[in-house]
């Protein structure tokens, strides 16, 4: 069997300004790549993640940092499980997260439904408050190459935040047009 092969990052940037650094952080993490060391970031390779990482390097170069990247496999199996095992963690926690905050969507609609805040303009808000959240869900799914443990909760909860916002619009509906 071919082993999986990954790409790995490492970099090293002036100490200041900080928002070199700040930048290529967010860049990485944006990506999905998971930091394993200091400074030493890992990705599945794919040729989207190796254009990508070019990008960032390409950027980081420009900025008077150095850069290696690398193609890599793990000779040990357990290795591989470890780092895998990290991006799972991470997927796990931001979906963690994503589920807190489509709780506090529930509460919100809740709260208008109790006040009877049955307007149109709530409703663009709310909409806009869901778009966000789905473009968030997205952007975490395309991270989860592994397959997180917490993202069948995710899904599911999205699932009834999207149930409890097609509600809330009908309530709307049927009290505007009486």
């Amino acid at each position: 069997m071919e082993k999986r092969k990954w790409l790995v990052i490492n970099y090293n940037l002036p100490s200041e300004p900080s928002r070199l650094r700040v930048s290529a952080w967010r860049s990485l993490k944006k990506l999905g790549a998971v930091n394993i060391q200091q400074s030493m970031w890992v990705l599945p390779h794919n040729d989207d993640n190796y254009s990508a990482l070019q990008t960032i390097s390409r950027e980081i170069v420009s900025n008077s940092g150095e850069v290696l990247l690398m193609q890599s496999i793990f000779f040990e199996q357990q290795h591989e499980q470890r780092v895998i095992s990290y991006f799972n963690n991470i997927r796990d926690e931001e979906y963690k997260e994503f589920i807190d905050k489509c709780e506090d969507y529930f509460k919100e609609l809740e709260k208008e439904i109790a006040i009877e805040k049955f307007t149109f303009a709530e409703l663009e808000e709310e909409e806009e408050e869901l778009a966000k959240l789905s473009s968030w869900y997205a952007k975490i799914e395309a991270r989860d190459i592994f397959h997180s443990p917490q993202k069948d909760c995710a899904s599911e909860k999205f699932e009834q935040v999207k149930k409890a916002f097609e509600n809330y619009s009908n309530i709307v509906y049927q009290h505007n047009n009486r």
